[in-house]
């Protein structure tokens, strides 16, 4: 007999056809429940039934969260992609957008998993010069199920991945409306889409449920919002406590991610323009003032274009 440990565990993302392996640290999850309806099976005649009876016709919506370290050789850029381009879908002349649908299997000691139908609905990037960048990711699919051993081929084409792997500090560089944000402590970008699962129970399909392998799972989701947010915290000095309180509804903010060693002037190693946005300022007091400007963007739409600097 042999445990299933979570270092040893592999993620990998099916998209495209194509298969990627994505180097995650442990903090990787995944998990399915079902909804459970009960009801009272005590009558007037039979007084002693006091448990409910229970049916369990449907699943909820698997969840799935990952978090992966970026590197110097940007072999994770199947990830920024997928969390950050909607693509749009035409039903019945009826234009809408929905997220980039991919299937994770995670492979262990002793069981390949697959979460099929993924989407990632949050995604937050920390940009801290202390520590290495990294994203973390959540989302929903449809179905979890264990679909072979640790020798299970995960269907794909395998991509190449660089003989290195390059752990990657940065430090941010924000400017807000062309004004150079200086003395920077660290900067975070969080994506959020909001979905509702489409109602998928049917008087057919709940009639003759007796396991999981015929029970029914969602297949369809509408987004209700998606919001692109973060906060830009700094130390308070001489040269920037004019901006102290201060707020904007229509303001154009660039963060870009700087390698450790290259000037600010570099393109950087992942840049973003939000433009129009929003933000407002606040000061916190402790031993160092400082002061942190939460930021909103007032356009969500074509993000992937908007994140200029990375490939």
């Amino acid at each position: 007999m042999s445990h299933s440990f979570l270092k040893e565990s592999k993620l990998y993302i099916v998209y495209g056809g194509n298969k990627y392996r994505i180097y995650t640290n442990t903090a990787l999850n995944f998990s399915q429940s079902f909804a459970e309806d009960s009801y009272p099976v005590k009558t007037l005649h039979d007084q002693t039934k006091m448990v409910e009876g229970t049916t369990i016709t449907k699943a909820n919506p698997a969840q799935f969260s990952f978090e992966v370290p970026l590197t110097v050789e940007k072999d994770e850029s199947i990830v920024v992609d997928l969390l950050s381009d909607l693509v749009s879908s035409s039903v019945a002349e009826i234009d809408t957008q929905q997220l980039k649908a991919f299937d994770s299997y995670i492979q262990t000691g002793s069981a390949t998993f697959k979460v099929a139908n993924c989407v990632i609905t949050s995604s937050t990037f920390s940009f801290n010069p202390s520590e290495q960048v990294k994203v973390e990711v959540s989302g929903e699919g449809t179905k979890l199920t264990r679909v072979g051993n640790e020798s299970y081929t995960i269907p794909g084409e395998l991509q190449s991945e660089t003989s290195t792997r390059t752990p990657l500090i940065v430090y941010p560089v924000v400017s807000i409306d062309s004004l150079s944000m200086n003395s920077i402590i660290s900067t975070t970008l969080q994506i959020q889409t909001d979905i509702t699962w489409r109602p998928f129970e049917t008087l057919q399909s709940s009639l003759a449920v007796t396991n999981s392998s015929n029970a029914m799972f969602p297949s369809a989701y509408t987004i209700k919002n998606r919001v692109i947010s973060g906060a830009i915290i700094q130390y308070q000095t001489d040269n920037n406590i004019t901006q102290f309180d201060d707020f904007s509804t229509n303001s154009s903010i660039t963060i870009k991610a700087v390698q450790v060693g290259k000037p600010s002037s570099d393109n950087g190693y992942f840049q973003i323009n939000m433009n129009p946005s929003m933000y407002t300022a606040r000061m916190s007091v402790d031993e160092i003032y400082t002061q942190t400007y939460d930021y909103r963007s007032t356009d969500n739409t074509a993000l992937g274009t908007r994140i200029t600097q990375y490939s």
